[in-house]
């Protein structure tokens, strides 16, 4: 029997039948909708999902070069990688890393491989696949190494203090060079989650003003004082600006002293999506260097963001936001404990100050 089958269409699957052949009962010979994938282009991005989202700007410029590439993306948080269907300008398939993931990567032909994890898991994978092209980062003697000069010096900003900090280039600029590109600002590719339900209880007052008071448990360093964000909340509510305290569980406890002390509202956490569809409902972000952070850089609110050890030139935001760090600076790089607490040094009245001139360039 001879039967046409577009095994190179964009909308081919082969184990059930296309979303258009279901809706339309088109079938492959004559179809219309024929969209021929030339290329096929991998992307291991697999954490942390900051990184991921952060790492999103590359598929927009990819997009406009390859718009007839395919484009999977291997993760560890699929969530935050936004599929095609969701956005034009998002990946044809988001796998999450594991057996299957593994599996499917491994038995697909890739035209180009991105990998921009330096960790040895990803690199072993990427180093058992199929590809005609490869940018980033490899496995050289069960060892982290950059297939390129690019790739070689962010390798080196990640095991050198010195370099790090001497670093002129933002977290896009690199990934953009390690690609062969040059970042031109393009921006984050987040889907704002709209088919969410805005949580009950939230202020309809504005400008609404959200505090993100965590980060990860890990990263003990980059924690604001909890009597730094009571006394910033007070400041900002005597200022007459409304208050939203954000964060996960980890923060729960916390936050409901913090709404109980200053009076600022606290709806309690949410899963990931509805928690973007919150975000999205603010409009200037205080955080820490955390995932919610580039949720607010994605969905294009104002930021204040506390920086303390990383090299602040790494953070790109699109000039919507400003960064305060500790007076005297901080002197560690990249570091979880510490006890020289740094983060005091940056005073509730320097950040209502910040919070005012983010306000002011509302548009």
């Amino acid at each position: 029997m001879s039967y046409l089958v577009h095994r190179d269409c964009r909308h081919f699957r082969g184990d059930i039948p296309c979303k258009l052949h279901k809706r339309e009962g088109v079938i492959c010979d004559g179809c219309s909708h024929y969209d021929r994938v030339d290329q096929r282009i991998l992307i291991i991005k697999l954490a942390a999902a900051g990184d991921v989202i952060r790492t999103t700007p590359l598929l927009r410029r990819i997009r406009s070069e390859r718009p007839h590439a395919w484009i999977t993306w291997l993760t560890e948080t699929p969530e935050v990688v936004p599929p095609r269907a969701v956005d034009p300008m998002g990946a044809d398939e988001v796998l999450r890393w594991g057996y299957d993931g593994g599996l499917i990567i491994e038995g697909t032909p890739w035209d180009w491989l991105i990998l921009l994890d330096k960790d040895r898991p990803a690199g072993a994978l990427a180093a058992r696949c199929n590809a005609l092209m490869r940018s980033g980062f490899t496995l050289e003697g069960g060892r982290p190494a950059g297939l390129d000069e690019a790739a070689h010096a962010k390798l080196l900003t990640g095991i050198d203090d010195k370099l790090n900090r001497a670093n002129t280039l933002s977290y896009p600029q690199e990934i953009f060079r390690i690609c062969g590109y040059e970042f031109i600002g393009e921006e984050y590719v987040l889907d704002p989650c709209l088919e969410q339900s805005v949580p009950d209880g939230i202020p309809k007052d504005r400008p609404l003003i959200g505090l993100n008071t965590g980060c990860a448990p890990r990263w003990k360093t980059r924690l604001w004082p909890e009597q730094h964000w009571n006394d910033l909340a007070w400041r900002l509510r005597d200022a007459g600006f409304t208050v939203l305290l954000l964060g996960g569980p980890i923060e729960h406890e916390k936050n409901q002293r913090i709404a109980c002390a200053s009076g600022a509202t606290y709806l309690g956490h949410f899963p990931l999506r509805q928690f973007v569809r919150l975000v999205g409902e603010i409009d200037v972000m205080v955080t820490a260097v955390t995932m919610a952070m580039h949720l607010a850089i994605g969905l294009k609110k104002r930021l204040v963001l506390f920086n303390n050890i990383f090299n602040p030139r790494e953070f790109e935001l699109y000039n919507r936001g400003e960064i305060l760090e500790p007076v005297p600076p901080c002197e560690c790089t990249f570091v979880s404990e510490c006890d020289k607490h740094c983060m005091d040094r940056i005073v509730p009245e320097r950040v209502l100050d910040a919070v005012k001139r983010q306000v002011a360039a509302l548009a």
